[in-house]
């Protein structure tokens, strides 16, 4: 039996379906018996902690909790050395006369292939959907100067390359469980973020399924915005079977930002027709001619672009007004910078630290603040603690100046950005109070307050203009994520913008 779970946003989908599973154990179902199944690690990993903490098991006891690819990987057997590494196609470039700077799968986005080498990603996009590489050059979607001959060169080269060394890749893994019939069978299997999954990652699940008794396959197409990485979105929308709708967002606000939201959902065409009820609470939607017409001095904040060089005001913004601010899992200013006027500050307070944090601290002191000698922190003794007087009388010290001072090969915009933000009370010890990131990069995730701009690539327009759906599901995801204040910011050019 297949049950669909349609989940909106904030609606609690990974709530119910561990609320399943607890059903089923209850009713004596052995842990290693049910499949829960991701697209994403994150999700993956957040299925498997809440599981652990909610029916006290350890992770031995829920071996079937992880992403398609995982259970790929652990089936077959594969050793981690038999995997396709950055080297390995940094090595095939060198051969083919092409440059490979990265090549890796990106865990974020379900496994996703991702390189700096277009012919590469065709190629990798090609297999996910199930289709030639001739076939994926002709649907024209890339935006490169890319050559069909050797496109299919390079594809047959890279296969070539592979089998000689032994080797797999995240897709081949997909495959080889499909062609060798490896699934486990399972007495009921979940399977979460379902329209993210590939065209591959369908077979791969029907073929879970036929071996399983009770299939619920759980998701959102109005949230399903993977399709530029291989996404079968079509396959979601068509799934026969008992459908269950979460109407209930706990997230999303009534008022202004839910009619926003269910207006731009509307606007997506192919889509499986649901309705969601708001919260409670009445949210705030405002519009602003530029985003530094926003006030972020207090509270959480997302800001959200359709990509991330569109993020660049918001930067500048933050480091003017003297705002913490985090992107793409890195601070505004790096970690040891703030550990080590941390740790000055505690020397001069008279207390003592240890021997790395010395050798990080002597790291921003140029050789008028400490002799060149003692300043690679070769002289420092380790499993040793240190005062300001043991640095200043042994270790070569010449300040006791305040950290701005003393600190003098930090440079003087990022000294006085970090001054800044102290005088605005910004906790640095802690995460960034504002997070900068895509669309792409927050699905799932959630802020009291969202700024959301609406400028848009030519690339991006482009695509607009030839898949609407794709964007409208973009924008969709980038306004439910707001749970108490959505602020809309108007394009520099309507012409190169998506309508709010």
């Amino acid at each position: 039996m297949r049950t669909i779970i349609l989940g909106p946003p904030g609606t609690g989908k990974t709530r119910t379906l561990l609320k399943l599973v607890e059903d089923y154990l209850n009713k004596g179902t052995p842990p290693n018996r049910i499949g829960y199944f991701a697209f994403t690690k994150k999700a993956a990993n957040e299925a498997l902690s809440r599981a652990m903490l909610k029916f006290g098991l350890d992770e031995d006891d829920l071996p079937y909790f992880r992403t398609l690819h995982s259970l790929a990987f652990r089936s077959l057997g594969i050793s981690r050395n038999r995997v396709m590494k950055k080297f390995h196609y940094q090595d095939l470039g060198k051969k083919l006369g092409f440059s490979v700077d990265y090549a890796s799968y990106q865990d974020d986005f379900g496994g996703y292939f991702s390189s700096n080498s277009d012919y590469l990603n065709l190629i990798s996009l090609a297999k996910v959907r199930g289709i030639t590489v001739e076939e994926q050059f002709d649907l024209n979607e890339h935006d490169s100067d890319i050559e069909r001959d050797k496109l299919k060169i390079i594809a047959n080269e890279l296969e070539t390359y592979k089998k000689e060394i032994g080797l797999v890749d995240f897709t081949d893994m997909i495959q080889k469980f499909i062609e060798k019939d490896v699934a486990p069978s399972f007495d009921v299997i979940f399977i979460d973020e379902a329209q993210d999954l590939s065209f591959l990652q369908w077979k791969m699940v029907k073929q879970i399924w036929e071996k399983t008794k009770q299939v619920y396959i759980a998701g959102d197409d109005d949230q399903a915005i993977f399709r530029w990485a291989g996404a079968d979105i079509d396959s979601f929308i068509a799934l026969p079977g008992k459908t269950i709708v979460l109407d209930q967002s706990h997230r999303v606000p009534s008022g202004d930002i839910h009619n926003l939201s269910i207006g731009l959902a509307n606007r997506i065409s192919n889509r499986r027709s649901k309705t969601w009820k708001p919260n409670t609470n009445e949210g705030l939607l405002r519009f602003h001619g530029d985003v530094y017409q926003i006030d972020m001095s207090s509270g959480d904040w997302l800001v959200l672009a359709r990509t991330k060089y569109l993020l660049e005001n918001t930067k500048d913004l933050c480091e003017e007004r003297g705002w913490f601010y985090g992107f793409k899992n890195e601070t505004s200013v790096d970690a040891e910078t703030l550990k080590a006027i941390n740790d000055w500050e505690h020397l001069r307070q008279g207390q003592m630290v240890d021997y790395d944090s010395i050798k990080n601290l002597y790291n921003y002191l140029s050789s008028n603040k400490v002799d060149k000698i003692h300043k690679t922190g070769k002289t420092l003794l380790k499993d040793q603690m240190y005062t300001l007087e043991d640095c200043t009388n042994k270790y070569g010290l010449k300040t006791k100046d305040i950290w701005y001072d003393a600190l003098d090969d930090i440079d003087f915009k990022t000294r006085e950005y970090i001054r800044a933000m102290r005088r605005n009370g910004e906790l640095l010890k802690k995460e960034p109070r504002i997070k900068l990131s895509t669309i792409h990069g927050m699905k799932g995730g959630e802020c009291n307050n969202v700024v959301l701009l609406s400028d848009l690539t030519e690339n991006t327009l482009r695509n607009y203009e030839k898949n609407p759906d794709d964007e409208n599901r973009l924008f969709y995801v980038g306004a439910t994520r707001a749970k108490q204040q959505l602020h809309i910011v108007e394009p520099k050019s309507y012409e190169m913008s998506y309508p709010l």
